[in-house]
């Protein structure tokens, strides 16, 4: 081997030195570490991402409910709506910050009168001819009388009525007025069902707070009046009533406050009647009038008279109507027939409608009609209400608008005025006993022999089950084809409505806001009305008229859009 072979610089050449590796190796490990440790670090704060969120969504959710029980605890309800038109949303994706944006309706101011909305649709829930049905199937089944029957009318053979009499009479007694949502009466089936008294997302708060927080809340709506508890000239008791109520309570200032029973009769027939100021009869007329306009009373009138043998001019559509001496409905329509004299007739509701509403009837019984007091401008008044409401809600849901609610709360003042001024005279007992009779003619009509005898249409979802009998006959008779069912919604709505502005301290109320809240919680009720009204009449409530003629038939009593309909039926046939 040559010296060149064996020489150290030709040995380097061909062989890396160990230490070279050495260097190579733990550069790779500190590379991987430092891929592992980004790696980790990422995962890490991607898991403190999402934690810092649900923990952010669980203290938002705190705050809001501590806000809300303050708020109720104060006597205020929640905010109904976000605090700044200008919602912001926020979320990752893809470990990168996102925020949106959005425009939402602006924020509602809270008032305290919500109270007396909810408890007016519970009134109304309550006396439904559903809950009537549902009553009078537990106190017919559950009576017991001892020993022989006694009748209640100075007619011979008519326990059945009799009892369908006094079962209708102690239901409007149990359940119509005002029964706080916190109130016990010793069942639960004086308690409201807040499940049944429409929109959940208008009643969700309530159902969320104790009985304590609602008391306080109406205790901040209404008003403490001491009265006379024991007759004995002293005010040493107490009561609620509505600001309302108290407005008018001042004004008679020089009169006691006695419940019934207290005292002397001679001091009783001078004083006030706690009861009515306490718990005031959640009735308005005109269920009754749309219902009648419905044909109700008229189509069990025409049953009546063929019961007793009467035949109508022309051909009878009810010559084959033979009810059996066997089934207790016999019995019934005979009480109902002997109790014609101690019932209220067609002419002293049509008065009496006149005088709440300007409303008036068509018909052969209404014959030289001389009200002495007419409300002749309420229908201007409420349909003006109305249409206002319904041009509100087009602002409202417009998010680039801030919806003004100073016309609707100027149209309230005027519709109140006018309801309150016809409530005098009659205004106590007969909106009241026109609910009991045809209370009791739904039930009538409702047995299943009815439609047995005049037929009805099975397969259509009518909501209550006196419906098809009469349409079957408005069929039969040849009166007017709109169902029954609009009438009900007219009825039931116009009540609701009616109510919250009879009611309500509206003399006194100068924030638009609460009109507005006013407006946004009956929603349902003043667009199915304004619905029914257009579908019933033909006129539409909703948009706005520029012409006058479509305007002034806006203003026309309802009866004479129904003889119009109607004779234009009667054309087309």
């Amino acid at each position: 081997m040559s010296d060149k072979e064996h020489s150290p610089d030709s040995e380097r050449d061909s062989t890396p030195p160990l230490e070279d590796a050495v260097h190579a190796q733990r550069e790779a490990e500190r590379r991987a570490a430092k891929e592992a440790a980004r790696e980790r670090h990422q995962k890490a704060m991607a898991e403190a991402r999402e934690e810092q969120k649900a923990a952010l969504k669980e203290e938002l959710k705190e705050a809001r409910s501590d806000a809300e029980r303050a708020a109720w605890a104060g006597g205020f309800p929640p905010p109904m709506g976000p605090h700044n038109p200008l919602a912001e949303r926020e979320r990752f994706e893809d470990g990168r910050h996102v925020r949106d944006v959005r425009l939402t309706r602006t924020r509602t101011e809270p008032t305290v009168d919500r109270i007396l909305w909810v408890l007016i649709r519970d009134a109304a829930n309550r006396i439904s001819f559903p809950a009537y049905q549902s009553f009078m199937d537990r106190y017919l089944e559950h009576l017991q009388p001892r020993g022989p029957r006694k009748a209640y009318l100075p007619f011979t053979n008519v326990q059945a009525y009799a009892l369908l009499k006094a079962g209708t009479e102690t239901f409007l007694e149990t359940h119509c007025g005002i029964i706080p949502p916190f109130t016990h009466r010793g069942d639960d089936d004086s308690r409201p069902d807040f499940a049944a008294l429409g929109d959940g997302s208008q009643l969700a708060a309530y159902e969320r707070f104790t009985p304590d927080e609602m008391t306080n809340l109406w205790r901040h709506y209404s008003v403490r009046e001491k009265v006379d508890s024991d007759g004995d000239g002293r005010r040493d008791g107490s009561i609620r009533v509505l600001p309302y109520l108290d407005i008018v309570r001042r004004k008679l200032g020089e009169l006691d406050v006695r419940p019934e029973g207290s005292g002397s009769h001679m001091k009783v027939l001078m004083g006030l009647i706690q009861e009515r100021l306490q718990n005031p009869p959640m009735i308005e007329l005109i269920w009754s009038y749309w219902h009648e306009e419905a044909m109700l009373a008229q189509s069990l009138a025409a049953i009546s008279r063929r019961f007793q043998n009467v035949r109508a001019n022309g051909r009878d559509p009810l010559a084959n109507l033979e009810l059996d001496a066997l089934r207790p409905l016999n019995n019934v329509l005979w009480g109902y027939i002997q109790d014609e004299q101690h019932r209220l007739n067609v002419v002293r509701r049509a008065y009496e409608y006149d005088h709440h509403y300007g409303f008036s009837l068509d018909g052969k019984a209404i014959k030289n009609f001389r009200p002495a007091d007419s409300r002749s401008r309420f229908l201007e008044a409420f349909h003006n209400l109305l249409s206002l409401a319904n041009e509100f809600y087009k602002q409202d849901d417009d998010t680039t608008v801030v919806a003004d609610g100073f016309p609707l709360l100027a149209a309230l003042k005027e519709c109140h005025l006018l309801l309150t001024q016809g409530g005098h005279n009659q205004y106590g007992d007969l909106p009241w006993t026109a609910r009991q009779e045809m209370l009791m003619e739904q039930w009538i009509l409702s047995r299943p022999e009815m439609r047995e005898f005049i037929g009805g249409r099975v397969m259509v979802a009518y909501p209550e089950s006196w419906m098809d009998r009469v349409d079957a006959m408005k069929s039969l008779q040849g009166w007017d084809d709109t169902s029954s069912v609009h009438y009900r919604d007219l009825g039931v709505f116009g009540e609701m409505v009616l109510l919250s502005i009879r009611y309500g301290a509206w003399v006194s109320v100068v924030i638009p806001d609460q009109a507005a809240n006013w407006a946004r919680y009956w929603r349902p009720e003043i667009q199915g009305y304004v619905q029914a009204y257009r579908t019933v009449t033909g006129v539409d409530l909703r948009s706005a008229v520029a012409d006058t003629r479509p305007q002034a038939e806006r203003y026309l009593p309802p009866s004479v859009h129904l003889k119009n309909r109607l004779l234009a039926q009667g054309r087309a046939r």
